[in-house]
C-alpha cells in the first residue's frame, strides 16, 4: 500500500498507515504567548511531507498553527526526542515555545512529573521542568554563541557583533547568534510589526545566512526590559518566540545593553530570560492547552 503523504523510509507500519487513512490522526493544540503548535501522534518521529505540513498548518484549509511537534527517538541520556516542523514544511533545530508546549503535552499525558527531564532536539539537548501545575514551563536552552562558523554566517570566521548591513533602503547594525538555531538580532530605537514584516523576509534569506535565519528587531526599554518584534524562519511574522527571546537577550547582554536577568516583551506576552556568565540561557514562560481532536482522513489523503 502506498502512503504518499509521509516521508519515505517505512517509518509507519502498514496497519498504522491504513488506520490514519481510514480513521484520521489525533492532534493536540497548545499556544505559548500566541505562538501555537500542533502535537501529532506519530510513530518514531515519522514526519508528514512538506505539502501536507503546509496544508495542516494553513489557517483556512487546515487546523492552523505556527508549526508541528513530533515525538522522536531520544539521543542517549535524554528522556524523549522532539522534531519541530515549520508551517512551510521545513524543519527547525530548536524552538523555545515548542519545547515548552511539548513539555506541557508530556505533563498532560502523565509521562513527566515536576522533576526536570531532558529533551533532545536537532539543536542540542535541553532540560525542561513543568511548574505551577502545568501553567509555567522552565527550559534550560543551552549555550549561545556568536561564532560565525557555528551560526552560520558567511565571510571570515569571527564573532558577529554590531556589524553594518544595508537592506531594503535601511542601514542596520546586526549581531548574529546561535542558540541551537540561527538568529539575526537588530537593535533599533523604534520597532513595529510593519518593520518586521518588511525587513524580516529580506534578512531571513540574505546571502549572509546560508541556512536562512530567524530575525529579531529589538528595542531596549531599560536594563531589565527588552521589547522585540519577530520574523521567524519558515513561519513569517509571529507573536512570540522563545529562542528569539533568548537570542535577543544574549546579544543585548554581549553588547552591554542590559542585565543578565531580563524580561522580553513581545506582542503575545512576556518571557523571563536569564543569561549566565558563559552565556547559558534559561527561559520561563506560560503554556495553555487549546484543543485536541482528529485530523480527518480526507485532509490527510487530499
Amino acid at each position: 500500500m502506498e502512503f504518499p503523504e509521509f516521508r519515505k523510509g517505512h517509518c509507519l507500519k502498514p496497519a498504522r498507515a491504513w488506520s490514519i487513512l481510514t480513521d484520521g490522526m489525533r492532534f493536540h493544540k497548545y499556544q505559548a504567548l500566541g505562538n501555537d503548535y500542533l502535537v501529532l501522534e506519530m510513530e518514531g518521529g515519522c514526519a508528514p511531507i512538506p505539502s501536507l505540513v503546509r496544508r495542516i498548518c494553513n489557517r483556512h484549509f487546515g487546523v492552523g498553527s505556527d508549526g508541528i511537534l513530533l515525538e522522536a527517538s531520544p539521543d542517549p541520556g535524554a528522556f524523549v526526542g522532539l522534531r519541530i516542523l515549520n508551517p512551510d514544511g521545513s524543519e527547525a533545530e530548536k524552538s523555545g515555545n515548542g519545547l515548552r508546549i511539548f513539555a506541557r503535552f508530556l505533563w498532560d499525558g502523565g509521562r513527566v512529573t515536576a522533576a526536570p527531564f531532558i529533551v533532545s532536539t536537532r539543536g542540542g539537548d535541553v532540560t525542561c521542568q513543568v511548574r505551577e501545575g502545568g501553567q509555567q514551563v522552565f527550559v534550560e536552552m543551552g549555550l549561545a554563541s556568536f561564532d560565525s562558523a557555528r551560526i552560520p554566517v558567511a565571510g571570515p570566521r569571527r564573532e558577529v557583533l554590531a556589524e553594518s548591513l544595508a537592506v531594503g533602503g535601511d542601514s542596520l547594525r546586526f549581531s548574529a547568534v546561535t542558540v541551537g538555531n540561527p538568529h539575526c538580532v537588530v537593535h533599533l530605537d523604534e520597532i513595529s510589526p510593519a518593520l518586521a514584516q518588511r525587513l524580516g523576509p529580506i534578512l531571513e534569506t540574505h546571502p549572509l545566512f546560508p541556512n536562512r535565519t530567524n530575525v529579531q528587531f529589538v528595542k531596549v526599554l531599560d536594563r531589565q526590559h527588552l521589547k522585540i518584534e519577530i520574523w521567524e524562519r519558515g513561519a513569517g511574522y509571529t507573536l512570540a518566540s522563545g529562542s528569539s527571546s533568548c537570542a535577543a537577550a544574549a546579544a543585548s547582554v554581549r553588547l552591554g545593553l542590559c542585565e543578565r536577568e531580563v524580561s522580553v516583551s513581545m506582542p503575545g506576552g512576556t518571557l523571563e530570560i536569564s543569561v549566565s556568565a558563559d552565556y547559558a540561557l534559561t527561559m520561563l514562560g506560560p503554556v495553555q492547552k487549546v484543543a485536541e481532536g482528529i485530523l480527518a482522513p480526507e485532509l490527510l489523503a487530499n
